[in-house]
């Protein structure tokens, strides 16, 4: 768990995060959007809003570690349908 984690699994696709501007992701180099889609295939979010939830969460977790509660789970509030925060 502590170092670099592996990264480059997926054959074309880039993701990249930088601290003042959040997570993005390229696909052979083109933009692309972060989606969430359920078991079903149905899409249920996509786009910045998913890349915001996305590294809040990731930041959280990091931040419970360094406090010494890395124990404990991060989770976000559900997204409403619209793509907004209820």
């Amino acid at each position: 768990m502590i170092g670099t984690q592996s990264t480059g699994a997926i054959e074309g696709v880039v993701i990249s995060a930088v601290s003042h501007e959040g997570l993005t992701v390229t696909v052979d180099g083109k933009p692309a959007k972060l989606a969430i889609v359920s078991d079903d295939g149905q899409v249920v979010a996509v786009g910045d809003l998913v890349a915001r939830e996305a590294e809040a969460v990731a930041v959280n977790c990091y931040r419970n570690i360094l406090l010494g509660k890395g124990f404990l789970r991060v989770m976000s509030p559900p997204l409403a349908s619209n793509g907004r925060k209820t």
